[in-house]
């Protein structure tokens, strides 16, 4: 992601001004050392994703916006990043100068990430599609996703880790489907589940 699509991103929302502190922020808290996965390699992998289907999307530069800022806040040891996160995404797209209407939506989908519930429908859906499509990627990827995210809870003991591992793995499983929009349950659905038991397999 670069600074000239930043800017794009927040002129297309509306901002009159851009603010590229930011941006800098933003890409500072996704290279900090703690982080193996949640890092820049993941958000450039969702805005890949993004533009598959960002004509499917009621207001893209929304979601791109909510990208940025779902994994802003991340430490493993505790369990309200996403809230944190949506708190200072809305802080910031009402200090830009946008709607507080726009700074609820994006609030939202921020939630969303939380992956506590299916959405039902629109641009959460495509979000939360596009936070799981790791969950689809092929097997060398989705096999180094697995080592990444075991070094990121490094600090909790193997057993506890395996437990907490197979009951999220299984909540996936368990679904009728994974990911909730078309384009993903047709390009994902059957390669996410062959991940997941294979990764089952070995808990």
């Amino acid at each position: 992601m670069s600074l000239a699509r930043w800017q794009s991103m927040w002129r297309q929302l509306g901002a009159p001004d851009v603010d590229e502190e930011l941006f800098r922020r933003l890409v500072a808290c996704y290279s900090e050392p703690h982080r193996k996965y949640h890092t820049m390699q993941h958000l450039n992998e969702c805005f890949e994703h993004l533009e598959r289907v960002r004509s499917f999307a009621e207001k893209a530069g929304e979601i791109e916006l909510a990208l940025w800022f779902h994994d802003a806040i991340y430490d493993t040891r505790r369990a309200d990043n996403e809230e944190r996160s949506a708190e200072w995404a809305r802080e910031s797209v009402v200090s830009a100068g946008l709607s507080s209407d726009q700074a609820s939506r994006i609030y939202q989908l921020v939630i969303a990430t939380k992956h506590d519930a299916v959405p039902a429908a629109g641009d959460a859906a495509i979000l939360v599609d596009i936070d799981l499509a790791i969950l689809g990627s092929d097997e060398a990827r989705y096999d180094e996703y697995e080592v990444q995210v075991r070094e990121e809870y490094s600090w909790i003991p193997e057993p506890l880790f395996r437990q907490e591992r197979r009951r999220i793995l299984e909540e996936f499983a368990n679904r009728q489907s994974i990911y909730s929009t078309e384009y993903f349950q047709v390009e994902y659905e059957s390669q996410a589940r062959n991940n997941i038991a294979r990764s089952l397999a070995r808990l």
